[in-house]
């Protein structure tokens, strides 16, 4: 005789309360948690990526926190929860300091979530782009500096790309930059960034 043994889906309070701090980072999905790893030229792009939009939000005083450690719940069409952590989350800075004694899981929608292309990028343009849309985020950047993704996004020849949606009326409407263009936000308008300068920030040299 046959028996199967089911292991049990966690909730995303249940991820919460079993996360390995310390460790590394860790998202939920399908019910288990899931370790994420990131490369040295993909924390490169992210940690370029952070000291850019926070000197912009100093400069122009805006009410933001930009932070690369905050787990956000989201929903699939399922209705099964899960956990992200985007490579980089821009917060209302009065919504942050409304309850500054809790930990870092946001369950309200944030105003600009940055992905950086890693091996697993149809995660990043299909599955959390329908969640980040389903949670309400104002603003979603994938940011593809490999030029990894299909010919199907990425179109032929495949060049390095920087997709940002934005939410109007529930729904995601995108852009995407190429080479020397200017990166388009409605979260920092004023913002002086092209996408030679986020490949360029990988720091990856070709032999």
């Amino acid at each position: 005789m046959m028996t199967t043994t089911t292991v049990k889906k966690l909730t995303f309070e249940e991820f919460l309360d079993e996360y390995p701090d310390g460790s590394g980072i860790y998202e939920l999905v399908n019910g288990e948690i899931v370790r994420v790893e990131p490369t040295r030229a993909h924390k490169n792009v992210a940690r370029f990526l952070m000291f850019t939009f926070n000197d912009e939000i100093r400069r122009l005083e805006l009410d933001y926190i930009v932070d690369k450690d905050i787990i956000i719940k989201t929903l699939t069409a399922d209705g099964e929860e899960r956990g992200r952590n985007p490579d980089l989350s821009v917060v209302s800075k009065s919504l942050w300091n409304s309850n500054v004694f809790a930990y870092g899981a946001i369950t309200e929608p944030i105003q600009l979530a940055v992905e950086v292309i890693s091996t697993n990028w149809e995660d990043d343009y299909v599955d959390k782009l329908d969640e980040y849309q389903r949670l309400g985020i104002s603003e979603y950047w994938i940011v593809d500096y490999l030029a990894i993704a299909s010919r199907t996004y990425l179109g032929n020849p495949k060049i390095s790309t920087v997709f940002v949606y934005q939410l109007v009326e529930g729904k995601y409407h995108f852009k995407q930059f190429k080479a020397s263009e200017r990166i388009i936000s409605t979260i920092f308008p004023e913002l002086e960034l092209t996408v030679e300068q986020v490949v360029a920030a990988s720091q990856i040299r070709k032999l």
